[in-house]
């Protein structure tokens, strides 16, 4: 089984994390998956950034809805790094995309540019939110969706599969055998999140996912050699 090892808004371990530097670096270091956040500015463009308001990673204050574009652009993301857009990460990275969706709206707007660009087999959508995963898969037929969980039981199983998910991305502190058990039986994949140790690493691993979230690229290199 090939084991996934995704690179968390980039590698943000090390750089700024959801910026065009952190997804250079991630992909430089061969992770497999780029993972990523993304919301809408006030004008309607899809940026990419993990919090709806900019005070903890940009010098700025205040919600990115209330923001457009170009004020977005004027705040400092980390090292001098700009909250970069969808389409900029596309075009920076060659490696496959794990793109989170908060709502449905940014549903709509991911959905007009996988359509625009032929980005089904490059893009799989994640989100917390079940109906955000519905409507992607609406207005997307055949695009690959994933569930994400940090509080959770062995319901989030059926949630994944009522909403036609394929994969489940599970906060590993609280991930039990019966809940692999479980979404094994209904053919999900699971990955763990977020992995930053090599006891997060065997624990995955022991537990036969098919791959893991991390801050750091290191995990490439050792995910393929521990047990």
């Amino acid at each position: 089984m090939n084991f996934l090892t995704i690179g968390h808004r980039g590698v943000m371990g090390v750089e700024p994390e959801n910026t065009l530097r952190s997804f250079i670096a991630a992909d430089r270091a061969g992770l497999d998956v780029i993972e990523l956040d993304l919301h809408l500015s006030k004008d309607g463009a899809l940026v990419v950034m993990h919090d709806a308001d900019v005070d903890r990673t940009t010098d700025g204050t205040g919600p990115i809805a209330d923001k457009t574009l170009a004020e977005l652009r004027a705040l400092d993301a980390g090292r001098g790094e700009r909250v970069p857009t969808f389409e900029e990460v596309l075009d920076a990275v060659r490696a496959p995309l794990q793109a989170e969706i908060k709502d449905t709206a940014a549903a709509r707007a991911l959905a007009e540019i996988l359509h625009r660009r032929d980005l089904v087999g490059r893009v799989e959508v994640l989100s917390f939110h079940d109906e955000a995963v519905a409507e992607i898969a609406r207005l997307v037929p055949g695009v690959r969706t994933a569930l994400v969980a940090s509080r959770y039981g062995t319901d989030v199983v059926d949630r994944a599969v009522a909403v036609g998910a394929t994969t489940l991305v599970l906060n590993i502190r609280r991930l039990t055998l019966e809940v692999v058990e479980k979404a094994r039986k209904a053919n999900l994949r699971i990955i763990g999140w977020v992995v930053n140790t090599q006891d997060h690493l065997r624990l995955v691993r022991a537990l036969q996912l098919d791959g893991a979230t991390t801050d750091y690229p290191d995990i490439k290199r050792t995910g393929r050699f521990t047990a």
